[in-house]
């Protein structure tokens, strides 16, 4: 499934992906149950940054995870979408039933990728389908994505691999489009607030101060504020830090880096300063911040 690259034993793991041997490259599909017996629970606790995409449903039994620090409850029926680069750490999945599916970005065609915002690092992590028939139509194409990547050998291996992503670019086309962001009611976002998000995305490690990203842009500061507090109920500035402060945290759950190497990567002048605006935003420490996240995947 995966291989872990780890330089020390206090690193948290950074996942790759790796397909099981004999299996076509990219994609590989199984149950909760075969991830129990697979990796040791205390294992899965560990926060872990992956270069590919999970797409996780339960079957029976609620499914708690954490992705990027926030915690979901998955019921059956429900779907958790974990993106790359996003971090995440299992709950216990002792009582849980349920599919697991994972995937190299790379695996689908463009025009898939393209449908189905499988690039958007701010597409909503939890979604459930918009009724009955759609979660219908979400179950038909995960079986028929399973049956198909159990089936090797019945196929020659080219004709398996494109059934296979054939298979998953309809269950994530129908992912996007037929389920809603649980708790999602804001409105659609207008061109301003998604050309400053995207921005931000690209440069929140070179500048924080709104004004650069105004004039980058062709608005003023306030209109992109105005944008922006419409879209996500947060001023500007607040988005702004928040994106800095979800990076930073990222940083020191996945890594070992230095409070001073990753204020540089941030775009800090020092570790003090990295500090104190973490903290202020926080209320931990970066080190404390560190020492919980990992204390919590050691219970």
């Amino acid at each position: 499934m995966v291989r872990n690259r780890q330089k020390a034993h206090r690193g948290i793991p950074e996942i790759s992906f790796e397909a099981p041997a004999g299996t076509p490259a990219g994609v590989e599909v199984l149950s909760l149950a075969d991830l129990r017996h697979r990796v040791p629970g205390e294992r899965l606790a560990v926060p872990r940054r992956p270069d590919f995409h999970h797409l996780i449903t339960p079957a029976a039994g609620t499914l708690r995870h954490t992705v990027d620090f926030t915690a979901y409850a998955l019921e059956p029926g429900s779907w958790l979408w974990v993106r790359p680069g996003q971090v995440q750490q299992w709950d216990d999945l002792t009582d849980v039933e349920g599919a697991l599916i994972l995937f190299r970005q790379d695996f689908l065609d463009p025009a898939t990728t393209a449908g189905a915002r499988v690039e958007d690092p701010h597409a909503p992590v939890l979604r459930r389908p918009l009724s009955d028939d759609d979660a219908e139509a979400l179950r038909l194409a995960a079986d028929h994505l399973a049956a198909e990547f159990h089936a090797l050998g019945r196929l020659p291996l080219e004709v398996h691999t494109a059934a296979l992503r054939h298979l998953l670019a309809v269950l994530v086309l129908r992912l996007a489009h037929l389920t809603a962001p649980v708790g999602a009611s804001a409105p659609e976002p207008d061109t301003t607030y998604l050309r400053f998000r995207d921005a931000v995305e690209k440069d929140f490690a070179r500048t924080r101060r709104v004004e650069d990203y105004a004039e980058a842009l062709g608005y003023s500061p306030r209109t992109l504020s105005r944008a922006a507090l419409a879209s996500t109920g947060l001023g500007a500035k607040e988005f702004i830090d928040r994106r800095v402060v979800l990076e930073a945290k990222r940083l020191l759950a996945h890594s070992d880096q230095t409070a001073a190497r990753i204020a540089g990567r941030l775009g800090f002048s020092s570790a003090t300063h990295f500090s104190k605006y973490f903290h202020q935003r926080t209320g931990q420490t970066p080190i404390a911040f560190r020492d919980t996240v990992r204390g919590h995947s050691r219970h």
